[in-house]
């Protein structure tokens, strides 16, 4: 099998991918040969562009809509996938919301949505994933991190928290699930060219990457789409960044 066929006959669900990294890695693991169930949470026609432009290519796609940190609502999501496709190999836990909030206005409501849709998102998922990567002889989880989880920053204890979070579970599902043939890693971007509803995270403002200049969601979605392959099938339990040099830690 030639390295741009290197998913052929496989499967996968993206979480959060009708714009930005999420978007680029499903159209990456699409020109993989997978096949890609595009989701969102509330723009179903953004969803199915995306579907389109993987089905416009020769590939095969499909959208659906879901609050991942909703048990129901995840564990249809995978079923979703299952009914169109046949399997599932690949789970990329991509859904996040990112906000800026004081210590002292963060509401518990608040806390609790960002986590829900993060870190419970990446947990129902991933469990009712199990039991058809398990079927499928073995795959992979790829959690979509971030870099503050690691620097730190003012005005996010919600979204730093929840991405920390994944690093835990990434680290614990991947000794679970070892057994069964299934890695899992996360993925830690830096600083991306993306499209933002609100204004620039005020921990980006005046900080340029040694490399002078902001990542892509391409560079992001290339390394999603290796950890997925063939040849990433001893790299499990692991955060790998891709920042430009900003954290080396």
């Amino acid at each position: 099998m030639s390295v741009e066929h290197e998913l052929d006959g496989r499967v996968a669900v993206v979480t959060g991918s009708a714009r930005n990294i999420g978007r680029a890695i499903a159209l990456a693991l699409a020109e993989g040969d997978a096949a890609v169930l595009v989701s969102a949470r509330r723009s179903l026609p953004e969803a199915e562009a995306v579907a389109e432009e993987i089905r416009g290519k020769g590939g095969r796609a499909a959208a659906a809509l879901a609050d991942v940190g909703d048990p129901a609502s995840a564990g249809g999501l995978i079923e979703s996938a299952v009914a169109q496709f046949g399997r599932l190999d690949i789970l990329v836990n991509n859904a996040s919301v990112r906000r800026e909030t004081d210590l002292a206005d963060l509401e518990y409501a608040e806390w609790r949505e960002i986590l829900a849709t993060t870190l419970d998102g990446a947990y129902l998922c991933s469990r009712a994933a199990l039991p058809h990567l398990i079927a499928a002889g073995g795959g992979s989880i790829v959690n979509i991190g971030g870099l503050s989880a690691h620097t730190g920053a003012s005005r996010r204890a919600h979204v730093i928290a929840a991405k920390a979070g994944l690093v835990g579970l990434t680290r614990a599902l991947a000794h679970d699930l070892a057994p069964h043939q299934v890695t899992v890693n996360c993925v830690a971007p830096g600083m991306i060219d993306t499209t933002r509803a609100g204004a620039e995270p005020a921990h980006h403002l005046g900080k340029i990457p040694p490399v002078g200049r902001r990542g892509t969601p391409e560079e992001i979605a290339s390394l999603v789409r290796f950890l997925c392959g063939p040849g990433a099938r001893y790299i499990t339990g692991q955060t790998i960044h891709a920042n430009g040099g900003l954290f080396t830690g």
